[in-house]
């Protein structure tokens, strides 16, 4: 079984933070910066589902097309639920990585790990071979599931040529051309549907750690 006192992805996260802004222009890093600032002060995860609320409802294809319902998995378990914005992020890649080595940990305390974004099916199976994840990837086309839990955003204007001269092509992961992501999440729900323990940053290189994921389901392993 993963020790998860080994894993500590804010420090992961930090490095792989600094290294890229050590890379690009100074005016490519200051447009990034105002944008994060900008949707800070938008304060999207005062209006999204967070703590007491019940996790809204959501039907969803894995990889290879087989829906995946939150009301089947909670039968089973608590259910943790990742939002990430696509498998173009490394620093979605890198959470990930982390909750799969995590996953015996996750899986010991009876719980089920799930993760959305709103990549097409097939960019989802890219991204779940790639990083061999052990979990299921589900694609929210449109985002009609972020929607419901409030973390959706419009990528701005400004941004977009900039990720586009990284290679990152949004509209073709999505498969629209809204530009539209959801904001990082990470849900803890217990087995009544209930959201347990919560992390929204507008700030999309902050993510919540495992640990404090394997802390939420002893919680509710507590109380059961």
């Amino acid at each position: 079984m993963t020790r998860i006192a080994n894993v500590n992805l804010t420090s992961e996260l930090d490095g792989m933070k600094a290294q890229f802004m050590a890379k690009v222009s100074p005016d490519i890093a200051s447009v990034m910066m105002q944008a994060t600032r900008a949707l800070e002060l938008e304060n999207l995860p005062a209006r999204a589902v967070t703590v007491g609320r019940t996790a809204p409802e959501f039907s969803l294809p894995d990889v290879h097309g087989k829906l995946v319902s939150l009301s089947t998995l909670l039968t089973r378990g608590p259910v943790v639920i990742s939002f990430y914005r696509g498998g173009w992020c490394p620093y979605c890649n890198l959470e990930l990585r982390a909750l799969n080595a995590c996953l015996d940990d996750i899986q010991a305390l009876g719980a089920n790990l799930v993760a959305i974004s709103p990549q097409t099916p097939d960019q989802s199976l890219s991204t779940a071979e790639k990083q061999n994840l052990r979990f299921a990837v589900l694609s929210d086309k449109g985002n009609v599931v972020a929607r419901s839990y409030g973390l959706v955003f419009t990528l701005p204007e400004r941004l977009r040529p900039i990720y586009q001269s990284f290679g990152i092509d949004v509209p073709a992961s999505n498969g629209d051309t809204t530009w539209e992501l959801p904001l990082p999440a990470t849900y803890v729900v217990d087995q009544r549907g209930v959201i347990r323990a919560d992390f929204l940053n507008a700030d999309y290189t902050r993510r919540m750690e495992p640990a404090d994921i394997i802390a939420a389901l002893r919680s509710i392993r507590g109380n059961a």
